[in-house]
Formats: structure tokens, C-alpha cells, sequence
């Protein structure tokens, strides 16, 4: 591994653990938050301040972040600098995250402080609590925060979505945030990270109001399709494989992207 990889980990690993104090303190602060949202707000910082450290990465939000209600967010993943890039929306929310790094030292701790929401893989029963805990934080006025395909692509393609973020939306009356992530992909390999400039693109918002679980596989790929094309729209002639996607028929006209909004740095 290059010694800038190894700075730019070490770099993360101290920041995070200068970071697990101030998340605590927040978490102690709004003990009585089901939503926690204190706390997932010390983490969003964070992840803003690991960007920023770097000095490697630019980072910025494009469109108009809507207010005044709770949404599902959803985005297609490509990354693990994805959650980075994330933190820079202007909205507080809770993540939904596979169990298995709730289970590593200071990053499971981390996300444990700041309320986020484990979920096991093909375990049925913890989909239940994970779709229970979202609904409750949603109904609390908080967003979350849900990647649909399950996992990162590794082909960069734009994968199947699987039901529960539509699911959750639907039993919480929330609208969908579809949110489309740009070179993210270029941001880390298996060298480590690199210097690249990606962005979170905010689509217009999906409503679900008058909607029953019969309608989840519809409103699935809506939303797929919906940032599919906005994948595409902003692929360059002759784009590598971070840009691809598999095409699927839309059940409506893709949603168009509002004017660039200021950054809200909390």
C-alpha cells in the first residue's frame, strides 16, 4: 500500500477517534431523541471533516434540498467514500448500514453513538426491526437514509433495488428522496484514495401518498429509473464502467434537477 494511502487511513482512524468522545456527548445530550439526532448530526460533521482533511477530494450538493418534512433518501452506491460524500446534504437523517460494521472497533462504535440502523443481510427479522426503526424515525420528523441496491457495485453498473426503502416509505407516508452520486467511484480503489471531485445530485422528490405494498415494485423502479437517467445524463462520452447502468422502463418522466442550492454546513 503507498504511504499516501497509509496517511490518509491513519488520518481517518485519528480523526474518528477524537471524533468517538464529541459523538458520545452529543448522544448523552439527547438521551430522550428516539431519533438521535443530535448525535447523527457530530457523525455527519465528521464525515465532512474527513473530506475536507484529505485535501484530495471535491466534494459538493447539487439541487435543491426540500424542507419542512422527513424523506427516504435514497442513492445509488459505488463507494465507500458514498457516506462521505452524503454527509455534505443539508438535512439531517439516520443511515441504514449492514450489520457487519456496527461490529468493527470505532466505526461500529461510531455509528452505535449516532443512532444508526443496522441491518442483517437475508435475515428477515432484522429487516422487520430495521423497517420498524425507520418508520418511528421518520414519524419523529427525521429523514433516512437507505442504499437499495443492498451493497456496493463493484461493476460500477447500477444494480437491482431491493423493496424495503420503498417499503418503509410506504407504511411512513414519506415521499422518496432520490439522490444520484458522480464519481464517487474515482474517489478510492484498491491503491487507496485518489484525487477527484464527485457530487450528490438531489432529484425531485417522490411521493407515495395513496399507496399500498402493492405498489412497491411500481414505485421501485421509478426511483431506480429515475436515477438511472440522471447517471446518464451526466456520463461523458466514453465513460468507464462507474457511469453505467442497466436500463429499466420507467413508469413516469424522469424527474428534472433543480438550480445548484447553497451548502448548509451544520
Amino acid at each position: 500500500m503507498k504511504f499516501s494511502s497509509l496517511r490518509a487511513y491513519g488520518q481517518f482512524g485519528a480523526l474518528s477517534a477524537v471524533w468517538l468522545p464529541l459523538v458520545a456527548a452529543a448522544r448523552g445530550l439527547s438521551a430522550g431523541d428516539p431519533t438521535h439526532r443530535l448525535s447523527g448530526r457530530a457523525l455527519r460533521a465528521l464525515g465532512r471533516t474527513v473530506a475536507r482533511a484529505s485535501m484530495t477530494w471535491d466534494f459538493h450538493v447539487d439541487g435543491e434540498a426540500p424542507r419542512g418534512r422527513p424523506f427516504v433518501v435514497v442513492a445509488n452506491h459505488v463507494s465507500i467514500a458514498d457516506p462521505l460524500l452524503l454527509s455534505f446534504l443539508p438535512f439531517d437523517m439516520r443511515f441504514v448500514a449492514k450489520d457487519e460494521l456496527f461490529r468493527i472497533p470505532l466505526v461500529g462504535w461510531l455509528l452505535r453513538l449516532a443512532g444508526d440502523i443496522p441491518v442483517r443481510r437475508g435475515d428477515a427479522t432484522s429487516g422487520r426491526e430495521m423497517q420498524t426503526a425507520c418508520v418511528e424515525t421518520l414519524r419523529g420528523g427525521l429523514s433516512v437514509m437507505i442504499f437499495p441496491e443492498g451493497t456496493r457495485s463493484r461493476s460500477g453498473v447500477l444494480g437491482t433495488f431491493r423493496d424495503g426503502a420503498f417499503r418503509v416509505a410506504i407504511a411512513a407516508g414519506a415521499a422518496i428522496l432520490p439522490v444520484a452520486l458522480h464519481g464517487s467511484e474515482r474517489c478510492v480503489d484498491a491503491d487507496g484514495p485518489h484525487a477527484a471531485r464527485a457530487s450528490a445530485q438531489i432529484l425531485t422528490p417522490i411521493e407515495t401518498t395513496g399507496l399500498d405494498e402493492h405498489d412497491v415494485p411500481a414505485l421501485r423502479e421509478r426511483v431506480r429509473g429515475a436515477i438511472a437517467m440522471a447517471l446518464d445524463r451526466q456520463a461523458p462520452a466514453g465513460s468507464g464502467p462507474g457511469y453505467a447502468f442497466s436500463p429499466v422502463s420507467l413508469s413516469s418522466t424522469p424527474a428534472r434537477v433543480s438550480s445548484p442550492s447553497r451548502l448548509i454546513i451544520l
